[in-house]
C-alpha cells in the first residue's frame, strides 16, 4: 500500500496525471484507515481510550476524504484550463495494473479475518479495497488510453471518475459517523 501511495503520487507528478495523484491521494487515506483499524484490532476493547481514538481516527480519514474532492477537483479543472496534457506513463500503468491484482486479495483477506475476528470494523475496510480495485480499473484505463491512443483526454475522464468514488467514500464515512453518534443523543 506505502509503494501505491508514494508510487501513484511521485509519477503522478512527474507525468501530470492528476488521476494518478487522486489515486495517491486517496490511497493515502485507505492507508491511513487500515493502520487505524489495524490499531483498533490490536487495543484491548474494553478500554474508553481505545473507542475514543477510534473515532478520532474516523473522523480524521472523513475530514481528508473531504478535503480531497476540492483538491481533486480544482486541481484538474486547474490543469485543463492552463492546457496541460498528461503524459503517458508506463510506470503509472505497472501501478494500477498492480493494485487491479493485489486489491481482490486483500479484499478477500479482510473479508474473512473480519468474519473469524467479527470485526466490523475490518469488515467496512475490505468494502474500501474493492472501491480501490474500481478506482484502480479506472485509472488503468484512463492511463492505457493515453499511453497507446493518445488520448491526453482520458486522464481527466479518468481522474472524475475517482473523484465520483472519492465522493462518494466521503458521504458514506459521514453517514457511518452519524449513525454512531444518534445512539449516544
Amino acid at each position: 500500500m506505502t509503494i501505491e501511495v508514494l508510487g501513484s503520487i511521485g509519477v503522478g507528478l512527474i507525468a501530470g496525471s492528476f488521476a494518478l495523484l487522486a489515486f495517491g491521494g486517496d490511497s493515502l487515506i485507505e492507508l491511513i484507515s487500515g493502520l487505524a483499524v489495524l490499531g483498533g484490532l490490536r487495543r484491548d476493547s474494553s478500554r474508553i481510550g481505545g473507542v475514543i481514538d477510534s473515532k478520532r481516527t474516523e473522523q480524521f480519514t472523513s475530514l481528508l476524504l473531504f478535503a480531497l474532492i476540492p483538491v481533486i477537483g480544482l486541481g484538474t479543472v486547474y490543469s485543463y484550463v492552463s492546457g496541460l496534457k498528461p503524459e503517458g506513463s508506463p510506470l503509472g500503468i505497472a501501478i494500477a495494473t498492480g493494485a487491479v491484482i493485489v486489491m481482490p486479495y486483500l479484499y478477500i483477506q479482510k473479508k474473512r479475518i473480519g468474519r473469524e475476528t467479527r470485526s466490523l470494523a475490518l469488515s467496512m475496510d475490505a468494502i474500501e479495497s474493492v472501491t480501490c480495485l474500481f478506482m484502480a480499473t479506472a485509472l488503468l484505463g484512463g492511463l492505457l488510453a493515453e499511453y497507446f491512443l493518445g488520448l491526453w483526454w482520458a486522464d481527466y475522464l479518468a481522474t472524475g471518475i475517482i473523484l465520483a468514488f472519492v465522493a462518494r467514500e466521503a458521504v458514506e464515512s459521514y453517514h457511518e459517523l452519524q449513525q454512531e453518534k444518534a445512539p449516544d443523543a
